[in-house]
């Protein structure tokens, strides 16, 4: 039986990459164990469908730039020690690290020195991410420092993993092997968001024509421009309606945008759900909208939400941006132009005038999704990852 030790700055079984990979991983014969944060009070020690947890109580929190660094350095150091005590009693044969940060990795130092395999888990790219964040250029002192803790972390991996084309072609352009690096796409689990062929809508939206946005609230996800769009709508569409999923530091702008555009009848927002929560209401929506704007690490990066809406077979309306491009062309789903309301409206409207051509549009897209079905992935994490260890 393998042993794999996984680490990350996150909570589990909230992050959802973590768990279908963990998950995925003890189903194919490995013990686990998962070094991470609590969130809403767990246990520090727990058992989680088979999966050992250990956790630091950490509550993160979206505040200063030092606050991430102190964030950072505390779960550094407690992962490290944890990671080196474990390796100890156990001797595990593979150390799986999940970013942010990329130089989680080298907590598993120890662990490398006694032969263990070490999988670096490149959820996102930091220098992309951070410069989006903070609205700097690449050439910012900042994300020079983060490209070269990328190339070191990298190179002390003994394999990459990431979730889309265009993170690949990224990191293989700043210096790692092409051989290095397996995508594993951040596709939905058809245990969680099964298709439902009854999407009969509760009765509070039986007459209304639903969107749904669900995930982080924050400025780079656009939510504003999907309440704009909302707003020169409400004529054409007066039953129009968005429920919306998440939290986030951008979420009193949305709320203050919405009762300024006087659109309190048209949304609801919910705030925080489990991932199960999310999966068993999209079955009732219309559309599902992903209205990001445009910045160096949007321009890159897949949302797993495409998937997630497209798995029930719900239209999905998603910025025209290089992430997304790389899998779905003009023919095969609903793009807007990045930052333009007035666009995401007229291809909502689009949607809810011409039902044909948006059922066409989605069995082009639904095709699309079952070439990169859950399945279909982890069976190349397992193949990639199992195989570091004869």
């Amino acid at each position: 039986m393998k042993r794999i030790a996984m680490v990350v700055l996150s909570s589990y079984p909230i992050d959802v990459r973590v768990r279908r990979e963990a998950e995925a991983l003890c189903d194919a014969g490995a013990e686990i164990d998962v070094l991470c944060i609590t969130q809403r009070g767990e246990l520090t020690k727990d058992n989680v469908n088979g999966i050992n947890v250990f956790r630091l109580n950490l509550k993160r929190y979206r505040a200063s730039k030092l606050r991430y660094l102190l964030e950072y350095a505390l779960f550094f150091s407690w992962s490290f020690l944890k990671l080196t005590y474990l390796e100890l009693r156990n001797r595990y044969d593979i150390i799986h690290v999940h970013n942010m940060p990329d130089f989680l990795v080298l907590t598993a130092i120890i662990p490398k020195l006694f032969g263990a395999k070490i999988v670096l888990d490149l959820h996102d790219p930091m220098p992309e991410l951070f410069s989006s964040m903070i609205n700097v250029d690449e050439k910012h002192y900042i994300v020079k420092i983060l490209k070269f803790f990328e190339k070191i972390c990298i190179k002390f991996a003994n394999l990459v993993l990431t979730p889309n084309i265009a993170f690949k072609k990224l990191f293989v352009s700043r210096g790692c092997p092409d051989s290095k690096i397996q995508i594993v796409m951040n596709s939905p689990d058809e245990k969680v968001f099964k298709y439902h062929n009854n999407s009969l809508k509760e009765s509070k939206y039986s007459s209304k024509f639903l969107l749904m946005y669900h995930g982080a609230i924050v400025e780079r996800h656009g939510l504003d421009i999907a309440v704009k769009a909302v707003a020169e709508l409400k004529e054409k569409i007066p039953n129009i309606y968005m429920v919306i999923y998440g939290r986030g530091n951008f979420l009193t702008k949305v709320e203050k945008l919405i009762d300024g555009l006087n659109l309190k009848d048209h949304f609801e927002i919910r705030g925080f759900a489990v991932v199960d929560e999310i999966a068993a209401f999209i079955p009732q929506i219309d559309i599902g909208v992903i209205p990001n704007r445009t910045n160096p690490f949007t321009q890159l990066n897949f949302p797993v939400r495409i998937f997630e809406y497209l798995i029930n077979k719900k239209t999905v309306i998603v910025p025209e941006t290089g992430g997304i491009k790389d899998y779905f062309d003009p023919e095969s789903i609903y793009y807007f132009k990045p930052g333009d309301s007035a666009n995401l409206a007229e291809t909502i409207f689009r949607i809810y005038s011409n039902n044909g051509e948006s059922k066409k549009t989605l069995e082009k897209s639904y095709a699309v999704y079952k070439n990169y079905t859950w399945e279909l992935q982890k069976q190349q994490l397992i193949e990639r990852e199992l195989g570091l260890v004869k």
